[in-house]
């Protein structure tokens, strides 16, 4: 081959031009859903619905996430670019739309059609394309990447806990800057922003010129085959302390904020949740990394489960959020609590598709994975919701005075709620390293 085909046709079969920079591209977009939480309430001021009304939008766009990629896995592993095509528009739309709604909502404070539409825009629609633009990338990189296969999904999955970061202050400069109706238009014109970025992802993505993909019947075992290879205990121990930990993760970070608050750090919350949103996307890269170098992938979960419980444990034995505030060693005990669950929850998400490619091998790998999501799918609807429930039923709001900017701000949490959600999270995390002990043994890479 000529030098000067060599530097035409490079590019072309490069793992990070044709693997990584897409998958980011994708996931640092859809990733954005994390940033709900920091919008909800001027939704909710702004079309007239409590912020627990709102709140079901992004349960809703979690539970479409799984439920979508259990269901278009066999697509996404047939054919990556109609999948990421899909994810892309989907994603976009239902960005749009959700500024539509919102719109209309402020137009007709109260109205029960822009409350269900932002759920179907944000919940439903936008779900979809959160499944399959979740699931395009993973199989791709793990082909490019095939001896650090960790690693390749870390740094895919950690675009979408990196987004959070990333997106936050720019979201927040929009909001303020925009005048308004800045919620709506916000939406409009980050809905052309990712459009622009998953479309580039999703032209660039490709499976590697070696890699054949059986397609018929023949060819291709059913899925219910694939996870014969293996006792049906097995892939029912994946699942579960896939859902617990994701569960107690989005329990655990749902109260994030206001258990800042309530351990004395009102006036940095800020800047507290973007170095939990990045301790996030570390547990993706580095626990997945790491598990590239042990015999037994599922070890990485056993060490999640031993640090995040255990440090769950510590802070219920201490008190830690219930006198964190005035004392600082406790204070920091809640703040190491909070963002070692951080890396863990992510972390989990990263070395899940790894650790069901050394149980099942490559073949099925999307379809499986998808199947597997499911557990976010259910997990969305019960672990920040469970977590409202008991600090909504449980404990004695209190009110915090701090100082941020020179004015004096009030702020009202439930530090008796927030402990008890950590006593409902350590249960559960004792009942995840059960599944991953007894349920789960350990396959040959």
């Amino acid at each position: 081959m000529s030098e000067s085909l060599k530097k035409t046709t490079g590019w072309r079969n490069n793992k990070w031009v044709r693997a990584a920079i897409p998958a980011l591209l994708l996931h640092c977009s859809i990733g954005t859903v994390y940033c709900w939480s920091l919008f909800s309430q001027e939704v909710a001021d702004y079309i007239g619905f409590s912020k627990g009304a709102i709140e079901w939008a992004f349960s809703f766009a979690i539970f479409f996430l799984g439920m979508s990629a259990a269901f278009l896995g066999n697509m996404v592993e047939k054919n990556i670019h109609k999948s990421s095509l899909i994810s892309t528009v989907c994603f976009s739309v239902g960005m749009a739309l959700t500024g539509f709604f919102i719109f209309y909502g402020g137009q007709h404070r109260g109205s029960v059609l822009a409350l269900v539409g932002i759920y179907v825009s944000y919940g439903f629609i936008m779900g979809i394309g959160l499944g399959t633009g979740y699931l395009s990338p993973v199989k791709t990189l793990m082909l490019w990447f095939k001896d650090h296969k960790g690693l390749a999904t870390g740094l895919a999955v950690a675009g979408f806990g990196a987004a959070k970061a990333i997106a936050s202050p720019i979201m927040t400069a929009m909001l303020n800057g925009l005048g308004e109706g800045g919620i709506w238009k916000m939406f409009v014109i980050l809905s052309g922003i990712y459009f622009v970025m998953m479309l580039i992802g999703s032209l660039l993505l490709k499976k590697p010129d070696g890699w054949y993909e059986p397609q018929g019947k023949g060819e291709k075992p059913s899925i219910i085959q694939v996870l014969k290879t293996r006792p049906l205990s097995n892939y029912i121990g994946i699942w579960f302390m896939f859902y617990i930990n994701i569960t107690c993760g989005l329990a655990l970070i749902s109260q994030e904020k206001m258990i800042f608050k309530c351990i004395g750090f009102a006036a940095s919350v800020g800047v507290l949740s973007t170095i939990s949103a990045v301790f996030n996307a570390g547990g993706r890269i580095g626990f997945s990394s790491w598990a590239d170098k042990m015999k037994d992938r599922n070890t990485i979960y056993k060490m999640i489960f031993i640090l995040s419980g255990g440090l769950t444990g510590l802070a219920i034995l201490t008190q830690g959020i219930l006198k964190g505030n005035g004392n600082i060693v406790l204070a920091v005990l809640v703040l190491v609590l909070v963002y070692i669950v951080n890396a863990g929850y992510g972390g989990g998400f990263s070395n899940v598709p790894t650790l069901l490619s050394d149980h099942y091998g490559m073949g099925s790998i999307s379809a499986i994975h998808g199947i597997t999501l499911s557990a976010w799918a259910f997990a969305g609807l019960t672990g920040n919701q469970a977590a409202a429930f008991i600090v909504k039923h449980f404990g004695k709001e209190e009110t915090v005075t701090y100082i941020e900017k020179g004015i004096e701000h009030t702020a009202t949490v439930n530090p008796t709620g927030y402990h008890n959600v950590l006593i409902f999270t350590v249960v559960l995390y004792v009942l995840a390293m059960l599944a991953c002990m007894l349920l789960v043994k350990p396959a040959k890479k």
